[in-house]
């Protein structure tokens, strides 16, 4: 039989036009967004199972948090690894409001619309979804509704083609741009395989937005892992330690290798749990206290009465007891403390 060739017009030579023949079948990973993809569905299906799931529940305060599930373990915040392993317990963030459930989620396996519990399901947005390895198993469930934020062009490309029910959830943007208080009015849990490069600066997003997201499940790097969920006294523990610890209880849940992703980081990775805790106001001027925090660390080997002294003043000669001791060695609490001092004292606030 004769060969037929079919030349191509130039509009559609180009990869991202020829998937509408051909869909694609793999997203190249870019240094520049710090990608690197998870290939083990264990891994994925295990990140999807930490995330607690069922309707956001509306507390008198106007901020949104966690209906308990029956099933969870007593509380445990700020679970650190020990000896390299992982603790798997759970944090019940437990209020009793009226909640304000989203409409059903898909099923993955038919398109169309699961069943919801009673409760009713809430909204979960994924950050980075990839080549949705995570996606797959989000999708799964009942009890959630999935959004995405995938600042990749060709990724977006690749779900369109692989998940085309999730299509009109998924925004293609960067996450840390976007105005979570319009898109998720109601509240969102955060979840995702978040970017090296930028995981502090998720982390201060979803800080900005505590009254909108009880709950946040991540993978990022062991070290900066480490860093969240430690307590003081730790040298790791730092400012985000302190900032997220003062509205969240954090759970560092497991450990993953570095060869289960395409291509392999060099260092660890690690999976951290956020949920809400009970605080509402740490009472004391909270930016102030974002300030007290930060000048602290600015010279976290010396005493108190430097870097503070540096930032405030000379606090018209007056000394706090603790001004000998280091800002590692002191709990949320004594922060809260020390910015009421501050406030009080600080001839330059």
């Amino acid at each position: 039989s004769p060969i037929v060739y079919i030349i191509l017009p130039k509009s559609i030579r180009n990869r991202a036009s020829f998937r509408i023949f051909a869909p694609m079948t793999e997203v190249r990973a870019k240094k520049s967004l710090g990608q690197h993809f998870l290939v083990d569905l264990n891994i994925a299906r295990k990140i999807c199972d930490a995330l607690s799931g069922g309707a956001l529940v509306a507390t008198p305060d106007g901020s949104f948090h966690c209906a308990a599930p029956e099933t969870d373990a007593a509380p445990k915040a700020n679970n650190a690894p020990t000896g390299g392993a992982a603790s798997d317990a759970a944090v019940v963030a437990s209020t009793s409001a009226k909640s304000a459930p989203k409409p059903s989620a898909l099923s993955e396996a038919s398109g169309r619309e699961a069943d919801v519990p009673a409760g009713g399901a809430c909204d979960v947005l994924e950050v980075g979804c990839g080549m949705g390895v995570l996606t797959r198993f989000l999708l799964q469930r009942r009890d959630i509704v999935t959004y995405g934020a995938e600042i990749d062009s060709e990724s977006v490309a690749y779900l369109h083609d692989h998940y085309p029910e999730f299509t009109p959830r998924l925004m293609e943007g960067d996450f840390l741009q976007m105005e979570l208080r319009d898109l998720f009015p109601r509240g969102v849990k955060v979840i995702g395989n978040f970017p090296y490069n930028i995981s502090s600066q998720i982390f201060f997003k979803i800080l900005e937005n505590r009254d909108l997201v009880p709950e946040c499940v991540g993978m990022i790097q062991r070290e900066v892992a480490v860093r969240l969920a430690e307590p003081p006294g730790s040298k790791e523990y730092g400012i985000l330690s302190v900032l997220l610890q003062a509205w969240y209880d954090i759970e560092y849940l497991f450990t993953v290798n570095e060869t289960v992703f395409n291509p392999p980081p060099k260092v660890k990775s690690a999976v951290i749990r956020l949920r809400r805790n009970g605080t509402r106001a740490l009472g004391c001027d909270e930016a102030l206290f974002v300030r007290v925090v930060k000048a602290a660390f600015s010279q976290r080997r010396k005493m108190l009465k430097n870097p503070l002294k540096a930032v405030f003043g000379d606090f018209g000669g007056a000394e706090h007891p603790w001004f000998t001791r280091r800002a590692e060695t002191l709990s949320v609490a004594e922060f809260v403390e020390l910015t009421r001092w501050v406030e009080v004292h600080g001839t330059v606030c």
